[in-house]
Protein backbone atom coordinates (compact mmCIF):
# COMPACT_ATOMS: atom_id res chain seq x y z
CA UNK A 1 0.00 0.00 0.00
CA UNK A 2 1.48 3.44 -1.12
CA UNK A 3 2.10 6.14 1.25
CA UNK A 4 -0.33 8.96 2.02
CA UNK A 5 0.57 12.61 1.70
CA UNK A 6 0.45 13.16 4.98
CA UNK A 7 2.63 10.34 6.08
CA UNK A 8 6.32 10.03 6.66
CA UNK A 9 8.50 9.02 3.70
CA UNK A 10 10.05 6.03 3.68
CA UNK A 11 14.01 6.33 2.34
CA UNK A 12 13.59 3.06 1.50
CA UNK A 13 10.95 3.72 -1.17
CA UNK A 14 11.14 7.78 -1.65
CA UNK A 15 13.55 8.42 -3.93
CA UNK A 16 13.95 12.35 -2.43
CA UNK A 17 15.78 10.67 0.44
CA UNK A 18 17.32 8.16 -1.17
CA UNK A 19 21.28 8.17 -0.71
CA UNK A 20 21.43 6.28 -4.02
CA UNK A 21 19.40 8.86 -5.90
CA UNK A 22 20.63 11.89 -3.77
CA UNK A 23 24.44 11.55 -3.05
CA UNK A 24 24.59 14.90 -1.07
CA UNK A 25 22.99 13.26 2.12
CA UNK A 26 25.38 10.30 1.48
CA UNK A 27 28.19 9.62 4.13
CA UNK A 28 30.29 7.62 2.05
CA UNK A 29 30.50 10.88 -0.54
CA UNK A 30 33.50 12.82 0.02
CA UNK A 31 33.56 16.47 -1.06
CA UNK A 32 35.63 17.96 -3.77
CA UNK A 33 38.40 20.32 -2.96
CA UNK A 34 36.22 23.31 -4.33
CA UNK A 35 33.68 22.13 -1.55
CA UNK A 36 35.92 22.06 0.97
CA UNK A 37 37.63 25.36 0.15
CA UNK A 38 34.33 27.35 0.23
CA UNK A 39 32.92 25.60 3.50
CA UNK A 40 36.48 26.42 5.43
CA UNK A 41 37.41 29.92 3.90
CA UNK A 42 34.43 32.16 3.11
CA UNK A 43 35.06 34.95 0.60
CA UNK A 44 34.09 37.08 4.19
CA UNK A 45 37.04 35.25 5.44
CA UNK A 46 39.40 35.66 2.70
CA UNK A 47 38.48 39.11 2.04
CA UNK A 48 39.39 39.55 6.33
CA UNK A 49 42.44 37.70 5.98
CA UNK A 50 43.89 40.09 3.42
CA UNK A 51 42.73 43.09 5.63
CA UNK A 52 44.63 42.02 8.41
CA UNK A 53 48.17 40.83 6.29
CA UNK A 54 47.50 44.36 4.80
CA UNK A 55 47.50 45.75 8.76
CA UNK A 56 50.44 43.65 9.52
CA UNK A 57 52.22 45.02 6.16
CA UNK A 58 51.32 48.88 7.11
CA UNK A 59 52.75 48.30 10.44
CA UNK A 60 56.51 47.20 9.14
CA UNK A 61 56.53 50.00 6.37
CA UNK A 62 55.31 52.53 8.63
CA UNK A 63 57.88 51.70 11.65
CA UNK A 64 60.71 50.57 9.55
CA UNK A 65 60.24 53.71 7.17
CA UNK A 66 60.21 55.82 10.47
CA UNK A 67 63.12 54.58 12.07
CA UNK A 68 65.43 52.98 9.38
CA UNK A 69 67.52 55.91 9.10
CA UNK A 70 67.38 58.74 11.90
CA UNK A 71 69.01 61.45 11.13
CA UNK A 72 69.01 65.58 12.32
CA UNK A 73 66.76 67.46 10.10
CA UNK A 74 67.08 71.55 10.60
CA UNK A 75 67.56 70.75 14.21
CA UNK A 76 67.35 74.61 15.98
CA UNK A 77 70.36 75.22 17.60
CA UNK A 78 71.06 79.20 19.16
CA UNK A 79 75.24 80.48 18.48
CA UNK A 80 76.85 82.72 20.49
CA UNK A 81 79.88 84.21 19.33
CA UNK A 82 81.86 86.77 18.53
CA UNK A 83 80.66 89.64 16.11
CA UNK A 84 83.62 89.64 14.04
CA UNK A 85 83.05 85.45 13.00
CA UNK A 86 79.67 84.68 14.17
CA UNK A 87 78.02 85.03 10.57
CA UNK A 88 80.65 83.15 9.21
CA UNK A 89 80.05 80.43 11.76
CA UNK A 90 76.15 80.57 11.54
CA UNK A 91 76.73 80.22 7.48
CA UNK A 92 78.96 77.22 8.10
CA UNK A 93 76.50 75.65 10.30
CA UNK A 94 73.75 75.58 8.29
CA UNK A 95 75.59 74.77 5.13
CA UNK A 96 76.60 71.82 6.35
CA UNK A 97 75.76 68.56 3.76
CA UNK A 98 72.43 67.32 4.56
CA UNK A 99 71.23 70.66 6.74
CA UNK A 100 71.16 68.59 9.98
CA UNK A 101 71.35 72.19 11.88
CA UNK A 102 69.56 75.28 11.78
CA UNK A 103 71.67 77.76 13.37
CA UNK A 104 70.67 81.13 14.92
CA UNK A 105 73.32 83.57 15.91
CA UNK A 106 72.14 85.20 19.93
CA UNK A 107 73.08 87.75 21.53
CA UNK A 108 74.72 86.26 25.05
CA UNK A 109 74.32 82.79 26.96
CA UNK A 110 71.95 84.12 28.97
CA UNK A 111 69.22 84.54 26.25
CA UNK A 112 70.64 81.27 24.48
CA UNK A 113 70.19 79.02 27.85
CA UNK A 114 66.92 80.35 28.29
CA UNK A 115 65.94 79.53 24.79
CA UNK A 116 67.30 75.96 26.01
CA UNK A 117 65.39 75.33 29.13
CA UNK A 118 61.87 76.46 27.25
CA UNK A 119 62.41 74.12 24.40
CA UNK A 120 63.02 77.12 21.81
CA UNK A 121 66.53 75.25 20.49
CA UNK A 122 67.34 72.22 21.11
CA UNK A 123 71.13 73.12 21.84
CA UNK A 124 73.79 76.03 22.61
CA UNK A 125 77.05 76.15 21.14
CA UNK A 126 79.10 78.53 22.77
CA UNK A 127 82.26 79.77 21.46
CA UNK A 128 85.04 80.48 23.26
CA UNK A 129 87.13 84.04 21.40
CA UNK A 130 90.33 82.90 23.59
CA UNK A 131 91.20 79.54 23.40
CA UNK A 132 90.41 76.42 20.98
CA UNK A 133 87.59 74.74 23.39
CA UNK A 134 84.08 75.38 22.79
CA UNK A 135 80.74 74.45 24.80
CA UNK A 136 78.03 73.06 23.66
CA UNK A 137 74.74 73.40 25.69
CA UNK A 138 72.14 70.28 25.36
CA UNK A 139 68.99 69.53 26.82
CA UNK A 140 68.15 65.29 26.85
CA UNK A 141 64.84 65.86 28.26
CA UNK A 142 63.82 66.62 25.06
CA UNK A 143 65.09 63.69 23.48
CA UNK A 144 68.77 61.91 24.44
CA UNK A 145 68.77 60.15 20.53
CA UNK A 146 68.74 64.01 19.36
CA UNK A 147 71.12 65.43 21.57
CA UNK A 148 73.46 63.04 20.61
CA UNK A 149 73.20 63.40 17.27
CA UNK A 150 73.55 67.03 17.50
CA UNK A 151 76.68 66.41 19.65
CA UNK A 152 77.97 64.54 16.65
CA UNK A 153 77.44 67.24 14.21
CA UNK A 154 79.40 70.13 15.80
CA UNK A 155 82.33 67.63 17.35
CA UNK A 156 82.72 66.86 13.31
CA UNK A 157 82.45 70.34 12.31
CA UNK A 158 84.72 71.49 15.44
CA UNK A 159 87.12 69.12 14.24
CA UNK A 160 87.79 70.77 10.79
CA UNK A 161 88.45 73.55 12.44
CA UNK A 162 90.91 71.77 14.66
CA UNK A 163 88.80 73.03 17.80
CA UNK A 164 87.25 70.80 20.26
CA UNK A 165 83.93 70.92 22.15
CA UNK A 166 82.90 69.85 26.17
CA UNK A 167 79.17 69.32 26.37
CA UNK A 168 76.73 70.14 29.28
CA UNK A 169 73.10 69.11 29.81
CA UNK A 170 71.23 71.92 30.88
CA UNK A 171 68.11 69.73 31.11
CA UNK A 172 68.98 66.48 32.12
CA UNK A 173 66.71 63.05 32.03
CA UNK A 174 65.42 62.67 35.72
CA UNK A 175 67.31 59.35 37.60
CA UNK A 176 63.89 57.69 36.58
CA UNK A 177 64.45 58.08 33.64
CA UNK A 178 68.07 57.96 32.12
CA UNK A 179 66.67 56.67 28.53
CA UNK A 180 63.92 59.27 28.02
CA UNK A 181 60.97 57.13 26.82
CA UNK A 182 58.91 56.80 30.33
CA UNK A 183 56.73 59.45 28.56
CA UNK A 184 56.78 58.00 25.35
CA UNK A 185 55.24 54.81 27.50
CA UNK A 186 53.18 56.31 29.75
CA UNK A 187 51.17 58.15 26.81
CA UNK A 188 51.12 54.80 24.41
CA UNK A 189 49.71 52.88 27.46
CA UNK A 190 47.07 55.55 27.47
CA UNK A 191 45.99 55.15 24.04
CA UNK A 192 46.21 51.20 24.57
CA UNK A 193 43.53 51.82 27.34
CA UNK A 194 41.06 53.38 25.53
CA UNK A 195 41.11 51.91 22.34
CA UNK A 196 40.84 48.45 24.09
CA UNK A 197 38.01 49.74 26.56
CA UNK A 198 36.18 50.70 23.27
CA UNK A 199 37.21 46.80 21.73
CA UNK A 200 36.05 45.32 24.79
CA UNK A 201 32.41 46.76 25.01
CA UNK A 202 32.56 46.14 21.35
CA UNK A 203 33.06 42.71 22.15
CA UNK A 204 30.82 42.06 24.99
CA UNK A 205 27.79 43.78 23.58
CA UNK A 206 28.26 44.11 19.72
CA UNK A 207 30.93 46.56 17.84
CA UNK A 208 27.37 48.98 16.96
CA UNK A 209 25.30 49.56 19.96
CA UNK A 210 21.50 48.60 20.17
CA UNK A 211 19.83 51.76 20.92
CA UNK A 212 20.76 55.47 21.02
CA UNK A 213 20.79 55.61 24.22
CA UNK A 214 23.32 52.57 24.89
CA UNK A 215 25.83 54.87 22.56
CA UNK A 216 25.26 57.48 24.79
CA UNK A 217 25.54 55.61 27.75
CA UNK A 218 28.29 53.93 26.13
CA UNK A 219 30.67 57.44 25.73
CA UNK A 220 29.37 58.46 29.72
CA UNK A 221 31.72 54.95 31.02
CA UNK A 222 34.58 56.37 29.42
CA UNK A 223 34.80 59.27 31.36
CA UNK A 224 35.21 57.89 34.62
CA UNK A 225 37.46 55.11 33.21
CA UNK A 226 39.54 57.08 31.72
CA UNK A 227 40.22 59.13 34.88
CA UNK A 228 40.46 55.88 36.60
CA UNK A 229 43.69 55.23 34.15
CA UNK A 230 44.91 58.45 34.75
CA UNK A 231 45.32 58.24 38.36
CA UNK A 232 46.90 54.77 38.04
CA UNK A 233 49.74 56.12 35.43
CA UNK A 234 50.14 58.66 37.68
CA UNK A 235 50.57 56.66 40.43
CA UNK A 236 52.97 54.36 38.62
CA UNK A 237 54.87 56.50 36.86
CA UNK A 238 55.55 58.88 39.96
CA UNK A 239 55.24 57.37 43.79
CA UNK A 240 55.93 53.76 42.76
CA UNK A 241 58.91 54.14 40.12
CA UNK A 242 59.96 57.19 40.64
CA UNK A 243 60.00 57.63 36.71
CA UNK A 244 58.67 60.86 35.98
CA UNK A 245 58.47 62.76 39.59
CA UNK A 246 56.98 66.39 40.96
CA UNK A 247 54.26 66.33 38.02
CA UNK A 248 51.40 63.86 39.99
CA UNK A 249 48.06 66.26 38.95
CA UNK A 250 49.98 66.85 35.35
CA UNK A 251 50.10 63.65 34.44
CA UNK A 252 47.14 61.96 35.91
CA UNK A 253 45.61 64.76 33.42
CA UNK A 254 47.38 63.98 30.37
CA UNK A 255 47.13 60.36 30.55
CA UNK A 256 43.19 60.87 31.17
CA UNK A 257 42.47 63.14 28.20
CA UNK A 258 44.61 60.65 25.97
CA UNK A 259 42.25 57.60 27.16
CA UNK A 260 39.28 59.62 26.31
CA UNK A 261 40.49 60.47 23.15
CA UNK A 262 41.54 56.83 22.01
CA UNK A 263 38.24 55.76 23.50
CA UNK A 264 35.65 58.01 21.52
CA UNK A 265 37.59 57.56 18.55
CA UNK A 266 37.46 53.95 18.53
CA UNK A 267 33.60 53.85 19.82
CA UNK A 268 33.33 56.43 16.45
CA UNK A 269 34.79 54.07 14.11
CA UNK A 270 32.83 51.18 15.73
CA UNK A 271 29.20 53.05 14.85
CA UNK A 272 30.94 53.67 11.52
CA UNK A 273 32.33 50.35 10.60
CA UNK A 274 31.08 47.47 12.82
CA UNK A 275 33.61 45.38 13.71
CA UNK A 276 36.07 46.57 11.59
CA UNK A 277 35.93 49.96 13.20
CA UNK A 278 39.03 48.80 15.72
CA UNK A 279 41.15 47.45 12.67
CA UNK A 280 40.53 51.34 11.92
CA UNK A 281 41.73 52.35 15.06
CA UNK A 282 45.01 50.31 15.07
CA UNK A 283 45.62 51.80 11.79
CA UNK A 284 45.20 55.21 13.23
CA UNK A 285 46.49 54.67 16.40
CA UNK A 286 49.56 52.04 16.72
CA UNK A 287 50.23 52.20 12.36
CA UNK A 288 50.74 55.63 11.89
CA UNK A 289 50.45 56.83 15.46
CA UNK A 290 52.97 55.28 17.41
CA UNK A 291 56.36 55.43 15.01
CA UNK A 292 55.41 59.19 14.43
CA UNK A 293 54.95 60.10 18.33
CA UNK A 294 58.24 61.20 18.75
CA UNK A 295 59.32 58.34 21.54
CA UNK A 296 62.37 56.92 20.16
CA UNK A 297 63.54 59.35 18.12
CA UNK A 298 61.77 63.16 18.19
CA UNK A 299 60.48 64.67 15.42
CA UNK A 300 63.72 66.48 14.00
CA UNK A 301 64.74 62.76 13.96
CA UNK A 302 62.10 61.53 11.47
CA UNK A 303 61.38 61.49 7.84
CA UNK A 304 59.36 64.60 7.13
CA UNK A 305 56.14 62.50 6.57
CA UNK A 306 56.06 61.25 10.37
CA UNK A 307 57.45 64.38 11.51
CA UNK A 308 54.85 66.40 10.14
CA UNK A 309 51.82 64.40 11.36
CA UNK A 310 53.54 63.27 14.52
CA UNK A 311 52.31 66.71 16.73
CA UNK A 312 48.47 66.32 15.17
CA UNK A 313 47.90 62.84 16.63
CA UNK A 314 46.84 62.01 19.98
CA UNK A 315 49.90 59.72 20.48
CA UNK A 316 52.33 62.90 19.54
CA UNK A 317 50.37 65.33 21.36
CA UNK A 318 50.37 63.30 24.25
CA UNK A 319 54.63 62.42 24.17
CA UNK A 320 55.06 65.80 23.39
CA UNK A 321 52.85 67.07 26.48
CA UNK A 322 54.61 64.77 29.10
CA UNK A 323 57.89 66.06 27.84
CA UNK A 324 57.58 69.75 28.05
CA UNK A 325 55.87 69.50 31.33
CA UNK A 326 58.14 67.39 33.47
CA UNK A 327 61.29 68.95 31.09
CA UNK A 328 60.44 72.65 30.13
CA UNK A 329 57.78 73.75 32.84
CA UNK A 330 54.75 73.06 30.72
CA UNK A 331 55.90 75.60 28.05
CA UNK A 332 53.64 75.44 24.85
CA UNK A 333 51.85 72.29 26.59
CA UNK A 334 48.44 74.03 26.36
CA UNK A 335 48.70 73.35 22.31
CA UNK A 336 48.97 69.81 22.74
CA UNK A 337 46.48 69.15 25.00
CA UNK A 338 44.08 70.99 22.77
CA UNK A 339 45.02 68.36 19.63
CA UNK A 340 43.76 65.63 22.68
CA UNK A 341 40.97 67.13 23.58
CA UNK A 342 39.59 67.91 19.57
CA UNK A 343 40.69 64.10 18.87
CA UNK A 344 38.23 63.22 22.01
CA UNK A 345 35.24 65.87 21.17
CA UNK A 346 35.59 64.60 17.63
CA UNK A 347 35.18 60.95 18.46
CA UNK A 348 32.26 61.79 20.63
CA UNK A 349 30.31 63.88 18.33
CA UNK A 350 31.38 61.33 15.08
CA UNK A 351 29.82 58.83 17.41
CA UNK A 352 26.93 60.21 18.65
CA UNK A 353 26.06 61.71 15.45
CA UNK A 354 26.76 58.55 13.18
CA UNK A 355 24.64 56.11 15.94
CA UNK A 356 21.57 58.87 15.74
CA UNK A 357 21.66 58.53 12.64
CA UNK A 358 21.24 54.92 11.71
CA UNK A 359 18.61 54.47 14.47
CA UNK A 360 16.46 57.10 13.45
CA UNK A 361 16.55 55.53 9.37
CA UNK A 362 16.40 51.97 11.05
CA UNK A 363 12.93 52.99 12.99
CA UNK A 364 11.78 54.94 10.49
CA UNK A 365 11.95 51.60 8.39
Amino acid sequence: MSDSPGRHADPAVDPAVDPAVDPAVDPARKETFAEEFRDAISPRSLLLGIGTGLLCLGFLLSYVGAFHTPTPHHVPIAVVAPAQTSAQLVDGLNGIDGTPLKATAVENESIARRQLERAEVSAVLVVDASGTQDRLLVASGGGATLASAVERVINAAEDQQHRTVAVTDVVPHQAGDETGAVGFYVAISAVLAGYLFAATLGMARGARPATFRRTLWRLGATVPYAGFVGLGAAVIADPVLGALTGHFGAIWGIVTLLTLAAATVTMAFQVLFGFLGVAATILVFVIVGNPSAGGAYPYRMLPSFWATIGPWIPNGAGVDALRRTVYFGGVETTDRLLVIAAWAVAGAILAIAASYRRHRRTDAA
